[in-house]
């Protein structure tokens, strides 16, 4: 009789653990989006080599979505931002803050890029966000520049 219920309990546990879905327990429905969102860390170059580089930038939680875009539209010349690179995020939802990251692939080395960033929801709708202009150089071929993360400041005594 006891082996019966074992094999029972067995039969019903390994039931239950094939017939669930954990995934679908874990969709929450979107965010109120943020009625705001401002960049609370200016873009900055965090590593760039001859051929690529990574920009990474702060804005406030945009909510909404749980997927989102950074954006980076750079180029050559500042009044002509006409390429764009894009970059995967999910939001965490208990982070006040979003930490964007984006790759430039394709550069030329020791060249001057201009770029500006801004973000999407993953329906493609802005978040209301955009930066100036700012700008980099790329290294000379077999160099590296890494920016980040940033040095601390010397202690004066």
């Amino acid at each position: 009789m006891n082996r019966l219920l074992v094999k029972l309990a067995i039969a019903a546990a390994v039931g239950s653990l094939l017939s669930s879905n954990p995934i679908a327990a874990q969709i929450l429905p979107p965010q109120k989006r943020a009625e705001r969102v401002e960049i609370t860390k200016a873009p900055a170059l965090e590593m760039a080599r001859d051929d690529l580089a990574i920009v990474r930038w702060t804005t406030t939680n945009p909510r909404g979505d749980d997927e989102h875009f950074g954006i980076v539209y750079y180029g050559t010349n500042p009044q002509d931002l006409s390429q764009k690179a894009k970059g995967h995020i999910r939001l965490n939802r208990a982070h006040p803050e979003t930490i964007f990251r984006v790759r430039m692939e394709g550069l030329k080395p020791q060249t001057t890029y201009y770029y500006k960033v801004t973000s999407i929801d993953s329906a493609g709708a802005s978040d209301g966000v955009e930066s100036p202009v700012n700008q980099f150089t790329t290294p000379a071929p077999g160099e590296r520049i890494v920016a980040y993360p940033p040095k601390p400041a010397p202690q004066q005594n």
